[in-house]
């Protein structure tokens, strides 16, 4: 009682002075050294950790660890660092079997020449739904789209903002993607309810977008040369892609995934008994920095928290709020600051996920609408910074500015502008009660 106690009577704002560590770690090391993912997010999360400890009035050292470890290995957590293993244990295992590349061929063979800038388009969307990355999809499709321009002289920059346009709706969308696991462990939902929610909201972005590059497209005659498409290798991103929409827990459907990859690679003699091993603790491995962010922000955040800091914003953000729109709008805020400052759309919503619950609750938002909402405005503030990691990998393949892409970086600002008609309207009515 008297750790409470001394709890309440810390100022709000140093009870929040954490985060602005963080952020300003981040930020002006970032600025400094003028490359955003030259400092490491973990490095910028432990020193504010440690200080979140130092100023927390909570007795004894063992007493303030005890209180950020119970927010490291807070349930939700753990579970979402057991999905993180899974999906890149999934994700590294899939790309070695060479199911990535039947994958882009098999959606770049079915491109009409006349409609090629939809079709890049859909294909980027379809990829990046299947591997649950925008930045892998970009990998996959840029060099492809870069060369497509290079022989039919197109702009360089408006075919490259497509794919990267397009890797965003998976990014949002798909359930082994990291900002959807994020999301719903946060909120508390399921990853297909989340989905019923966004999709209903960015379909229709992701409609109207392809109807406008099927109409700039028309002069376009290019057919683009794919090779060998071995189908076999479609199946793990289909049998997830459908095990997921049929409901099956994500754990389950990423087992399942795991196991498929292994007996597609034993039987195509792409992978061995040894470089299967090898490929799934890569992928595992390959997590390691988002687990390791992940609990550093759970133990930070429960330290706030205890701190007061939490009631402290809540009351702040929601001080003029007077109904559900204004407590949605608040969450979209929360989580476009924090992308803006990290450049990190799977971090934002670490690291707001809590506090969007706490308003929700307090307010009556439907959890699946906040997730939804969590997602969709992180990924719509990723897509138009050009200092986030998918432009600047999209840029630095197809060898041009990540400026030079963003005014045709099209699906993100649409996907905002449906975003924000949500919440003022109100859609979908059945999850805006």
């Amino acid at each position: 009682m008297k750790e409470g106690e001394k709890a309440k009577k810390m100022s709000g704002w140093l009870a929040l002075s954490p985060l602005l560590v963080f952020l300003v770690v981040y930020l002006v090391s970032s600025i400094v050294a003028s490359d955003f993912y030259k400092v490491p997010v973990a490095s910028a999360f432990l020193i504010a950790s440690v200080y979140a400890l130092a100023i927390t009035r909570a007795g004894s050292v063992e007493d303030r660890v005890k209180i950020f470890s119970d927010g490291a290995g807070h349930r939700n957590v753990l579970l979402m660092i057991w999905i993180f293993v899974l999906a890149g244990a999934f994700a590294n295992t899939a790309q070695d079997i060479g199911a990535i590349e039947a994958t882009v061929n098999f959606t770049l063979r079915i491109l009409p020449g006349k409609l090629l800038y939809a079709g890049l388009f859909v294909a980027s969307c379809f990829i990046s739904m299947s591997i649950g990355t925008s930045v892998g999809t970009i990998v996959a499709l840029v060099p492809v789209a870069s060369g497509i321009a290079a022989e039919a002289d197109m702009n360089a920059a408006f075919v490259t903002a497509i794919v990267a346009g397009g890797a965003f709706f998976g990014d949002n969308l798909s359930f082994i993607s990291d900002t959807t696991i994020a999301a719903t462990r946060t909120q508390e939902c399921s990853m297909t309810d989340k989905f019923k929610v966004n999709v209903r909201i960015v379909a229709p972005a992701a409609i109207i977008v392809a109807a406008l590059y099927v109409v700039c497209g028309l002069s376009v005659s290019a057919v683009p040369e794919v090779g060998h498409i071995d189908v076999i290798k479609l199946l793990p991103y289909i049998l997830v892609i459908g095990l997921a929409v049929a409901g099956m827990n994500v754990i389950a459907v990423l087992t399942t995934g795991i196991a498929v990859n292994a007996v597609i690679g034993f039987a195509c003699g792409s992978l061995g008994w040894v470089e299967w091993l090898a490929s799934v603790g890569k992928g595992i491995g390959g997590m390691g920095e988002l687990i390791i962010v992940t609990m550093l922000a759970g133990g930070m955040l429960e330290v706030i928290r205890h701190n007061g800091g939490l009631d402290f914003i809540i009351s702040g953000l929601t001080r003029h709020i007077s109904g559900k729109r204004g407590a949605e709008f608040s969450i979209a805020a929360l989580v476009s600051l924090a992308n803006f400052c990290t450049a990190n759309n799977t971090i934002a919503i670490i690291t707001t996920g809590r506090i969007a619950r706490d308003i929700s609750g307090k307010y009556g938002v439907d959890p699946r609408k906040a997730a939804s909402i969590l997602d969709t405005f992180s990924c719509v503030v990723q897509g138009i910074i050009p200092y986030g990691a998918q432009m600047l990998m999209a840029s630095g393949l197809a060898g041009i500015s990540a400026a030079s892409m963003m005014q045709y970086m099209y699906y993100p600002y649409v996907m905002g502008v449906f975003a924000v008609l949500s919440i003022l309207l109100r859609y979908p009515r059945k999850y805006s009660k």
